[in-house]
């Protein structure tokens, strides 16, 4: 707000030469420009003063991220999604009020501006601590929808302190590249037309600008993430040992050396039900299960992983077992034990259950930059799977399930070409928290049938695909579920799965009634504001209570129970499991 009282209050918008008078000033600016002084260039990157047209859509934009999204949100992520809301709005703003003053007829009066000012600086003053009263009213409804604790209310003040310190950030960032631009135009001007020097200016701006993000931040950012994971992917979790037991990957006789694993594939080998433990659990006797994995320091190539996890279930004689599982994991090669446990639970330990890893950072940065090698991973080893099940007499092999969380179904869906391709191939799958890329996923849900919602679809009935928020929406529709069984997880607050770029242009339906039972009522779509909003959402998207969000707790149990239950498997058996695995770290 100090800004605002510094602008001189006879003009709506603060004197700026790039975008006031004729052709000319503006020419005769951008050749000024080299000349001014340091302290001249200072003061316009850092403190020049703000457009009034800008300042208004900063406001606008401020006091419509307080809205509510799919997820409640810490103070500091708010604050990031307000300050970055700021910057959108006075740009916009800036644009629109440049605009107008071009089409404009005469100028306001002086008296005009002054009132003009003087509502803008009260508005902002009751505006910005109402929207941040019922912002945090707001995130105290979603937080109730999802049974969390209540935000404190000293935490509202650091919302504003993060969303202005963003903001100028941005801002002077911005200016820099503004200024950049303006003075390649200025020496381009003295050997080319005006029309030339403006258009090849700006395109060496952008490229400029492209390249130092590219070279001076997003590499050696993505260099210094995957050193950081890759450091983290050498340690062991405390409590997890090497097995003894030739059943495990990285124990005396497998074919994958044990320091070869990574940390996730350490945990996923190292832990897991015991015979002894399943035979506890179950009151039958029981088989040690097998577990297979390959890192990515096991081998060079993701072909090479392959042959590796091939030879060790061979090795391990896992074709004999009753049920296959192939795991396509996260980006960092995690596999979700409330995933995988309650398979060899079930089945008595007749299982075989194979992963491999692909990258050394999280599913959200693999998202981003990893995307390829999660798909060529997932379909390496699916493929190779198949061709050797497929290959065996139908009477004796195994049945042949898959599973992928987050990324990890991405790479599982890249191995087939539509739903029918899935469904004719296995036995059944289970998908949990599928991103929008997922072009399967995708296909079902525009396709569903009419009258399901789009965040719980119904497809062709039930016949060979459902989709569960909850539980019980396993017997949604009432009708025939035949033999391959394929389940879609996904939480209605899930934005993982909900987020996608047309957000910022198109509302979604997601938010059409009726809506996902933990999607607050209060929550509406905005261009732009909404697409920022559940982007903030992701990076918070595990911070929540199982059954909302990315967190899926003990729910794959009761998916796998209704996929492929063993014979005499009953509903009781389901609620001790979850009551087993529920409480598992």
């Amino acid at each position: 707000m100090t800004e605002l009282k510094s602008t001189e209050p006879a003009s709506l918008e603060p004197v700026d030469t790039e975008v006031v008078g004729s052709p000319d000033a503006r020419r005769s600016s951008s050749d000024e420009q080299p000349s001014m002084s340091w302290g001249d260039r200072f003061r316009w990157v850092f403190w020049r003063h703000l457009t009034f047209g800008g300042l208004i859509g900063a406001l606008v934009l401020f006091c419509v991220s307080a809205t509510p999204s799919l997820l409640p949100r810490a103070a500091m992520l708010q604050g990031v999604v307000g300050g970055v809301a700021v910057v959108i709005g006075y740009g916009l703003g800036s644009g629109a009020s440049s605009l107008l003053r071009k089409v404009a007829r005469e100028e306001p009066s002086a008296h005009t501006k002054r009132v003009a000012w003087c509502v803008l600086l009260g508005s902002s003053i009751v505006l910005v601590p109402l929207f941040l009263w019922l912002g945090r009213r707001w995130q105290q409804a979603v937080r109730e929808l999802m049974e969390m604790d209540s935000q404190a209310e000293w935490k509202v003040p650091i919302i504003l302190g993060i969303a202005v310190a963003v903001a100028y950030l941005i801002l002077v960032i911005s200016r820099l590249v503004r200024a950049l631009g303006r003075g390649l135009v200025y020496v381009i001007d003295r050997f080319a037309p005006r029309v030339v020097s403006v258009g090849v200016g700006a395109g060496l701006t952008v490229v400029i600008a492209v390249g130092l993000l590219q070279g001076f931040l997003f590499d050696p950012l993505l260099s210094a993430l995957n050193e950081t994971f890759s450091l983290v992917n050498d340690g062991t979790t405390d409590g997890v040992a090497r097995p003894s037991n030739p059943e495990r990957s990285g124990s005396p006789d497998s074919l994958i050396g044990w320091d070869t694993l990574g940390v996730k594939g350490r945990d996923f080998i190292g832990s897991g039900p015991t015979r002894a433990d399943i035979e506890a659990f179950t009151g039958r006797e029981a088989m040690e299960p097998i577990r297979v994995y390959g890192g990515l320091q096991s081998a060079d190539s993701t072909g090479e992983r392959v042959e590796l996890a091939m030879g060790e279930l061979d090795r391990t004689a896992a074709w004999d077992r009753a049920v296959l599982v192939v795991f396509t994991t996260t980006g960092t090669g995690w596999v979700d034990k409330r995933a995988a446990d309650p398979l060899e639970y079930m089945h008595d330990g007749d299982t075989a259950l194979v992963a491999l890893q692909y990258s050394y950072l999280p599913s959200w940065v693999s998202f981003l930059v990893d995307q390829s090698k999660a798909a060529e991973t997932g379909r390496a080893m699916i493929d190779a799977v198949h061709e050797r099940w497929s290959a065996m007499p139908e009477d004796s092999r195994p049945r042949l399930l898959l599973f992928g969380e987050s990324l990890g179904s991405f790479g599982t869906e890249s191995a087939f070409d539509d739903v029918d391709d899935m469904v004719e191939s296995i036995d059944g799958g289970l998908l949990v928290g599928p991103v929008f890329q997922n072009d399967i996923h995708s296909a079902l849900t525009d396709d569903r049938d009419d009258d399901s919602p789009f965040w719980r679809p119904d497809y062709t009935n039930g016949e060979n695909v459902r989709f569960v928020v909850a539980p019980p929406d396993l017997d949604q529709p009432d009708a025939f579920w035949g033999d391959t069984r394929i389940v879609y997880l996904q939480n209605s607050s899930d934005p993982i799965t909900y987020w996608r770029p047309d957000l910022i242009w198109s509302p979604p339906e997601w938010l059409d009634d009726p809506r996902g039972p933990d999607v607050s009522e209060e929550m509406f779509w905005l261009p732009i504001t909404t697409f920022l909003q559940t982007a903030a959402d992701m990076a918070f998207s595990t911070g929540v209570p199982a059954g909302h969000g990315h967190v899926y707790g003990a729910n794959p149990a009761d998916a796998w129970a209704a996929i492929y239950p063993p014979v005499g498997w009953t509903p009781v058996d389901t609620e001790r499991l979850r009551g087993l695995i529920g409480h598992e770290k």
